[in-house]
Formats: structure tokens, sequence, C-alpha cells
């Protein structure tokens, strides 16, 4: 068990019980508690809301050489160009035989892999050939080498010859036409290697959403030792490669200050950006100088998340921008429509934000499946909060999911060597219950799952 602070305990508890919101059950947010605050969505209905979000915008499609294709979705089924393979091949080294044995070996070089097509067997006939040469006409099957011998010019089996054993047939694989793969599949390695086999020189896929990342706040450094005040920029370190393990592009990274000309400049962003999903840091809460909620509305963005009842994020929230209806009916042949995913300015409830809300709004907007929901056992007592789910880093062993310490709002040293994050519901979970499991993109093989 990883116990947790008490006072730290304390304090989420007497915060949470005066600011609930009266109706609902659920905590208001940071940015919401009081009278005429917001009021926090559920966990799990907050992660739905940003899938839903993603999989209404009209997607975008664009045909690349294969390897440009890596980790994006197929926009159309991966359909075969020819039979595969396109003809009669052997699948071992050894002879080609045609008819009953002991054979007589053809004189001159054997059929390679790559030669023109050899001449015909006559009955009674053999002739040496390569993995993946092609089958000479009236061949009845192939020997492996270590399955025969030589005498002279004779050649025995050591075993009985079946007809048309290793052989493997033209089309055994496909014929021409066969849907090889749906529409909607990831293009992994695998899926690459099929698509050449199959004669494929590019895929029509679904680009990877293109994310701008802008971090707000007066107290960040980006070098040195924190000091007066000041504290180093855990975020921007983090924020773009993870997102880029997401499956999606980060077109673009950067700061703006708490000061009205950064207000403006995060206005101007909202309303001319070109990328499918502005990441915010920071300014999410109510404080004299968070702008997030003000600039929102002055954009007249539609917010569909304010506020999640989760620990550590819950000031994190979820915008749409444009016209909806537009972007449906797919007018001028652009998307219309794009998300504001705004994160807490703490670096561990900024992580809890990417998982909650930013990771299902990016797979739906890549044409991607949700991930497969699954749970693992944890090892000792996990303290909950009163009325929120609690996400705490943990390492999975082959039997647990331990929880490890140092999972404060502000503290990266629990996630940075976690592998996951379990989910913890209201009031906490006992030794061995069952808890769902949330990987970290890096444990989990990142874009290509």
């Amino acid at each position: 068990m990883t116990p947790t602070n008490s006072a730290e305990q304390a304090l989420d508890e007497a915060l949470a019980l005066v600011s609930r919101t009266p109706e609902g059950g659920a905590t208001g947010g940071a940015g919401g508690g009081g009278a005429g605050g917001h009021r926090a969505s559920g966990w799990q209905r907050a992660r739905d809301t940003a899938a839903h979000a993603g999989s209404r915008v009209r997607p975008r499609t664009h045909r690349v050489p294969l390897a440009d294709a890596l980790g994006e979705v197929l926009a159309t089924p991966l359909d075969a160009l020819t039979d595969l393979p396109s003809f009669d091949t052997s699948a071992m080294d050894g002879w080609a035989v045609a008819g009953p044995g002991p054979w007589s070996v053809r004189a001159g070089g054997g059929v390679l892999a790559g030669s023109e097509r050899p001449e015909p067997l006559t009955d009674g006939e053999a002739v040496r050939i390569a993995t993946g040469a092609r089958i000479p006409a009236d061949a009845t099957a192939v020997i492996r080498s270590e399955h025969c011998r030589e005498a002279g010019t004779q050649l025995f089996a050591d075993r009985p010859v079946l007809t048309g054993q290793d052989i493997r047939p033209r089309g055994q694989e496909c014929r021409s036409g066969d849907l090889l793969l749906p529409a909607g599949s990831l293009v992994t390695p695998a899926v690459l290697g099929l698509a050449a086999a199959a004669g494929y020189d590019e895929l029509t896929t679904r680009p990877r959403p293109r994310v701008e990342i802008l971090v707000l706040g007066d107290e960040l450094l980006t070098e040195g030792l924190p000091h007066e005040g000041l504290v180093r920029d855990a975020l921007i370190p983090m924020l773009g490669p993870w997102i880029d393990r997401l499956g999606a592009e980060v077109t673009g990274t950067r700061r703006l200050g708490d000061d009205p000309a950064g207000a403006a400049a995060l206005l101007e962003a909202v309303r001319t950006s070109t990328a499918d999903v502005l990441v915010t840091t920071g300014g999410t809460a109510s404080g004299p100088v968070d702008h997030v909620h003000p600039v929102l509305r002055e954009a007249g963005a539609e917010l569909l998340v304010d506020g999640v009842a989760v620990r550590p994020g819950h000031p994190m929230l979820l915008a749409r921008i444009g016209s909806r209806a537009a972007d449906e009916n797919g007018e001028n042949g652009e998307n219309t429509v794009r998300h504001v995913v705004g994160l807490p300015g703490n670096p561990l409830a900024a992580v809890s934000g990417l998982l909650t809300l930013a990771e299902p709004l990016l797979r739906a907007l890549a044409g991607r499946r949700r991930r497969p929901r699954y749970t693992a056992p944890v090892q000792g007592d996990v303290p909950g909060h009163p009325y929120d789910t609690r996400l705490v880093p943990v390492l999975l062993s082959d039997e647990h999911a331990v929880p490890l310490r140092y999972h404060g709002p502000a503290m990266l040293r629990g996630v940075a060597a976690a592998d996951a994050l379990a989910v913890v519901p209201p009031k906490g979970a006992r030794s061995g219950q069952e808890l769902e499991i949330l990987d970290l993109p890096w444990a989990s093989g990142g874009c290509f799952t």
C-alpha cells in the first residue's frame, strides 16, 4: 500500500465539500466552485464526450507513399491488386519433381527466385529449386533437401512424397480483388509489408490530427534552476513528444504570458489556428489571470466539457469552435470545426487531462478505434477522493498494479517511473480490487497499437 499524505488528503476532502454543486452530485472544478460555477462531468462521461466529438468531424484524406502512411488509418479498403502469390512458388529449398520417384536429375543449374519461367518437367524428372522460385510446369511436389539424397544422376526420397507438398499455389493467400483490410485499419509495419506485397506504392489514409500547443504562464523558466518564485517549464518538453506518441502531428508550440497581450494572443490563436486541436496549459481555473474561459466565450466556442470530477486535473475543459453543421456537410471540402483541450497547469494534472480528453479526441479524429478497456488487481489499499475519480501512477507486474508515490498534481516523479495510471473510484479501492488501467503511450507501443 502507498499511503497518501494525510494533510493533502484532508485538504482535498475539505475542498470537495465546499465546491460540490447542489445538483448532479458532481464536483465543481477549480474554475467553477461557488456561485455561478460550472458543473464537472463524470470522468468516464468526459472521455466519451471527447471521443464522440472527434468522431463527428468530417475526416480529411490524402494519398501518400507507403513509408509516409505509417501510424495513419486507411481511408479506403485495402483490396488485393493481384493474386498472392501471383504464381506457384516453392516453399522450401530442395527439388521440384514430377510424378513418382526415383527421378532423373536435370542437368544444368537449378531454378532460383526471380529467374525466368523454368522449362516444364517431364514425368520422372527433378530439378533443384530455391525457396520462392517459380514452380516448373507439370511439377507435382517439392522435396526438401534434407528429405532426399542423390545417387549419380538419380534422386531418391527418404520419406513418402505427397502431391502438392511444399508448393505455395497461386492465390493461396488471396485472389485479385479480395478484401485484405477494411477502411479504418491502422497502418502498422505489418500493414506496410502486406500493401507492398500486394503491389501498392501509395495508400489513401486519414492524416494525423494537427495539434498546436499553447503554454500559458509568466512563472516559467526555459533553462537553469528554479529561483525567486519561478519554476522550470516541465510542460513543453513533455507535451510535444507525448502528443506525437498519441498519433498526432504537433504543428507548433508557443509560450503566452498571463498579461493582456497574452490573452489577446490566445484569442487570435483560437480564432485563426489551422490546427485541428489547440492544446492549452494553465488558465482554466477562475483566478485573476486565468484567461481561457473568457477567451473561449469571446470566440463563440461551445464548451463540451467544463471541468471533470477527477483528481488530479479537475479544471480541464474541452471546447468546440466553428460550425458543426457546415463541417458535417463537408462544405468547401475543408473542416470548419476545431477543438480546444484546456489542460491544467500542474504537470501531473496536465497528464490527467491528456489521458482523459486529448487521447480519446485525437484517436477519434485520426479514425482509430478506442483502446480496449482492461483491469488489473491493485496491490495494497489505495485511498480515494470522497467524490471524484483518482488517477494514480502504477507499475504493472505479472500479477498486480503497484501504486507509486509522488502523485500530487504538481509532481512528475511518480508518472515518470510508471507504466500506466490506475482509475481509482471515489472513496478508494481495497487491495486486490480490479481497477481500470490506462496504459501510458510509451509503455503500450505508442501510436502503432
